[in-house]
C-alpha cells in the first residue's frame, strides 16, 4: 500500500482537498518514490487509478512524468475543473481501493496547486 506524506506540513494534502472551492482549476502534483526494483509495478497501479481518475466529472488532463537514470522518482501532474471535481474524485472507493494496490514502501508527496501569473515570465 502506498503511504502519503505532506510536502507542506502546515497545509497537509487532506485539508487542501476540504478548502473551500472557488471553483478554479487545480493542479494535483503527486510525485511518487516507487520501492527499489518497483517501479515497473507502480507505474501499472498508477494507470490502473489513471483510468478510473479519467472517467471522473470535472477531468481534464493528466501526465506521467520519471526521473532521469536510475531515478525511483515519478511524477504524476493531473488538471481538474475544480477542487470538488478532484475531492469527489480522490474520495470514491474504487480510487480508495486502487491505492491499496501499489507495492509496499511506496510513497507519495501529493499536494494542491494553481498557476500563478508572474509578470514577464509566465500567465496564470
Amino acid at each position: 500500500m502506498i503511504e502519503l506524506r505532506d510536502l507542506d506540513v502546515s497545509t497537509p494534502f487532506l485539508a487542501q482537498l476540504q478548502a473551500a472551492d472557488d471553483g478554479q482549476p487545480v493542479t494535483l502534483v503527486n510525485a511518487f518514490v516507487a520501492p527499489e526494483g518497483k517501479i515497473g509495478e507502480v507505474i501499472d497501479v498508477w494507470r490502473q487509478d489513471s483510468v478510473i481518475m479519467k472517467a471522473q466529472p470535472g477531468f481534464i488532463s493528466a501526465q506521467l512524468y520519471r526521473g532521469i537514470g536510475d531515478s525511483r522518482i515519478l511524477t504524476n501532474v493531473a488538471v481538474w475543473e475544480n477542487l470538488t471535481c478532484l475531492r469527489d474524485a480522490f474520495m470514491r472507493e474504487e480510487f480508495q481501493k486502487t491505492l491499496t494496490l501499489y507495492p509496499d514502501e511506496s510513497i507519495a508527496h501529493p499536494i494542491v496547486v494553481r498557476k500563478v501569473a508572474v509578470p514577464g515570465v509566465c500567465v496564470a
